[in-house]
């Protein structure tokens, strides 16, 4: 499968500072904000966040001058990475590369939540990460569908929601979230 630009992606690099001092800040930035929102939820404190990333308040404001913009950079980033996983898996077997998207999803949902709320349905950035989401993983569930090993009677929409509800719930721990997942997934497998 051949590499292809998502929306998101340049949205990502448009943001990503080019001095390599002040890209590692940002990345050490988005990394701590990702850890924090998916601990503490959206209210995350947002000097604990500069802390854990080993930089100065001053320099969380330089890379995200609202607590909305720092939002908006975690989603966009993470969306980018399951793009990216969606094409490194592209080659699998077309149920492996489905589930093991689909696994990467199911972490990506835990960040998504939190900072979810934060965001406008409409903006240009959650448009843009809606669009590139399916982009790169409705391949994935079509060509899984296309051998067979997929029911046919349901669309990525429906395996999005249904992923997306299955970790919206609590788990005692992530082997448990895994468990259950994996027998949802059953229930997706085509019958033999």
């Amino acid at each position: 499968m051949t590499a292809q630009p998502f929306p998101v992606s340049e949205i990502v690099a448009a943001q990503r500072p080019h001095r390599k001092d002040a890209a590692r800040n940002y990345d050490a930035l988005l990394a701590a904000a990702r850890e924090a929102f998916a601990e503490n939820g959206a209210d995350a404190s947002l000097e604990d966040i500069a802390r854990r990333a080993g930089v100065g308040i001053g320099t969380l404001y330089r890379n995200f001058p609202t607590r909305c913009h720092l939002f908006e950079s975690v989603y966009a980033d993470e969306v980018n990475s399951l793009c990216q996983v969606a094409q490194e898996v592209a080659e699998l077997e077309p149920w492996q590369a489905l589930t093991a998207w689909l696994n990467r999803f199911a972490g990506y949902m835990v960040t998504k939540r939190a900072v979810r709320e934060a965001l406008e349905d409409e903006s240009e950035i959650f448009l843009a990460c809606r669009d590139s989401m399916y982009a790169a993983g409705g391949p994935l569930f079509e060509r899984a569908q296309q051998a067979g090993v997929a029911r046919a009677d349901m669309d990525f929409g429906d395996l999005l929601r249904m992923v997306a509800g299955i970790t919206a719930t609590t788990f005692v721990n992530d082997a448990q979230r895994d468990r259950v997942l994996a027998i949802a997934l059953d229930g997706v497998r085509a019958a033999r």
